[in-house]
């Protein structure tokens, strides 16, 4: 098997690089050129593909920062900066634990992720093998998000990868600290979170139980049903029940309708008027 670019660097050459892109994002600090310099930094030890790069400030929902995501898949992005990002596996681990950090979708994921409509539109139909996330503080409960990827034609992360990551998470949180600091916070969109709050609380309220409501959401995430019952605490054959219930009390056959459902609710509710 042939060695990628990246694994047949010297040392002496690795570090060479590392230390001349690293002067480049330095240099490049409130500049435009910051975020690929700071990309390229990141890329020395760590190949990637693509970034997207999101502002997580306190409760408010992500707001967009960066990326290099084809045109052709933009509008999966802007579904998931309205609402679906609740499905995430990478956000449902940060918000449990909010501190700087990187963590890989294997280590964060439910048990039936890969069988989820999230996977398919995320993962599968944009040809993702990998993602590896990394959460770096800004300050005043202000973090920036960076979700690195790879293809189906490229290796996963590898454990050693993430632990180079870690390893320059102080640098890279320093120098995104001094590029963002003349950014004023945005105020708070309290009204669009409090409409995400109620699409979120009215998700089949129409025919479902709070209870079912909970379990709906676990399989929208790709928790199998001893998972669910591990996450509300109730035995795995009360959440088959709730399963069959939910999908005869919503008339959805499939993980994929049940998906469709939840961006409806979501739509209504961002829409909606206070």
């Amino acid at each position: 098997m042939a060695k990628s670019t990246n694994d047949i660097k010297t040392p002496a050459s690795r570090e060479q690089q590392r230390a001349l892109t690293l002067s480049k994002a330095v240099d490049s600090i409130g500049q435009t050129e910051f975020l690929p310099n700071m990309m390229d930094y990141l890329r020395i030890d760590v190949p990637f593909v693509g970034m997207l790069l999101l502002m997580v400030d306190g409760l408010n929902r992500p707001t967009h920062v960066y990326d290099t995501i084809r045109a052709a898949y933009r509008p999966n992005l802007d579904i998931y900066l309205d609402g679906v990002y609740e499905l995430d596996p990478f956000f449902v681990s940060f918000r449990k634990n909010r501190q700087t950090c990187a963590m890989l979708i294997r280590d964060v994921a439910p048990d039936r992720f890969q069988l989820t409509e999230y996977y398919r539109r995320y993962y599968r139909n944009i040809e993702l093998r990998d993602e590896m996330a990394i959460f770096t503080e800004l300050g005043d409960d202000r973090y920036l998000s960076f979700s690195i990827a790879r293809r189906v034609s490229e290796p996963r992360f590898r454990r050693h990868e993430l632990k180079y990551i870690e390893r320059d998470l102080p640098v890279l949180a320093a120098l995104c600290r001094q590029h963002f600091k003349q950014a004023s916070t945005q105020p708070s969109d309290a009204s669009a979170e409090q409409r995400l709050e109620f699409a979120l609380e009215r998700f089949g309220e129409e025919a479902l139980t709070p209870r079912e409501r909970d379990v709906a959401v676990c399989i929208l995430k790709g928790h199998s049903s001893k998972s669910t019952a591990r996450e509300i605490e109730v035995s795995p054959e009360t959440v088959k029940i709730h399963r069959k219930n939910i999908y005869r009390k919503l008339n959805v056959t499939s993980q994929s309708d049940l998906f469709v459902r939840f961006v409806a609710t979501l739509n209504q509710g961002i829409s909606a008027r206070a």
